[in-house]
């Protein structure tokens, strides 16, 4: 059994290096959006851009960054000496299921937060070469968020004594916490998905349906974007 000390310091270092962090600068750079002159709703933000316009070092720069989140995913279930279950076709169907109940009502709070001046107007790409990067960032989000976010993190503060409530509350902030660089209802709808996912997870265990959902619902947001905006085909 990991002792109390051990845990409380590993969930400062771990979430220090990860998600905690991103937390702290999502939550200031929304601080400074909300400073700036422009109001929120006429700021945007591009969640998948070019890191190079050479195509073959664009993709190597982005399998860096993907390849960090799965890092940070596998550090975590190396801290739990766990191994993921093997994939089954339920998972999958839950996942769908999942998706679908975030993913829709998610797309209508956005556009009624963007009207509100709550969000910034989130571009998620502009460059139609990229789908195969969106579809890597969708599975790196998806992987390194679920693992860490949820299963670790629950796991841990669970071993803390803290109540399922209380750990599924502190993983919905978290999630809220870094996607507060796309506005303040990003913040509020993932704190949303995160008591959806937490309480799933409490509930089964299960971790891949998480995934699958996350997985699906980047995937959809980010090549549909590209499939709706026909302009890199001339049309």
């Amino acid at each position: 059994m990991v002792g109390v000390s051990r845990i409380s310091k590993e969930i400062l270092l771990v979430l220090t290096i990860t998600f905690g962090m991103s937390g702290v600068r999502s939550t200031l750079r929304l601080v400074n959006d909300l400073l700036a002159a422009d109001a929120l709703n006429d700021q945007d933000v591009t969640l998948n851009s070019r890191l190079s316009t050479s195509a073959w070092l664009d993709f190597a720069l982005q399998l860096t960054s993907a390849a960090t989140l799965f890092a940070w995913g596998l550090l975590a279930l190396f801290l739990l000496e766990a191994t993921l279950p093997r994939l089954r076709l339920p998972d999958w169907g839950w996942g769908a299921c999942l998706a679908a109940l975030i993913g829709i009502p998610g797309l209508g709070l956005y556009l009624l937060a963007l009207q509100m001046g709550l969000s910034k107007e989130v571009i998620p790409t502009t460059e139609a070469a990229q789908i195969p990067v969106l579809l890597l960032w969708s599975a790196a989000n998806a992987f390194g968020e679920e693992v860490v976010v949820v299963m670790w993190l629950i796991t841990r503060l669970k071993q803390l004594r803290w109540s399922p409530a209380a750990a599924i509350a502190a993983s919905s902030v978290l999630r809220g916490s870094y996607h507060l660089y796309q506005g303040v209802s990003a913040g509020f709808g993932n704190i949303v998905m995160g008591v959806v996912f937490g309480y799933y997870y409490h509930r089964t265990g299960k971790i891949w349906p998480l995934i699958i959902a996350h997985f699906l619902i980047d995937a959809v947001a980010f090549v549909g974007y590209l499939v709706l905006d026909l302009s890199w085909l001339g049309l």
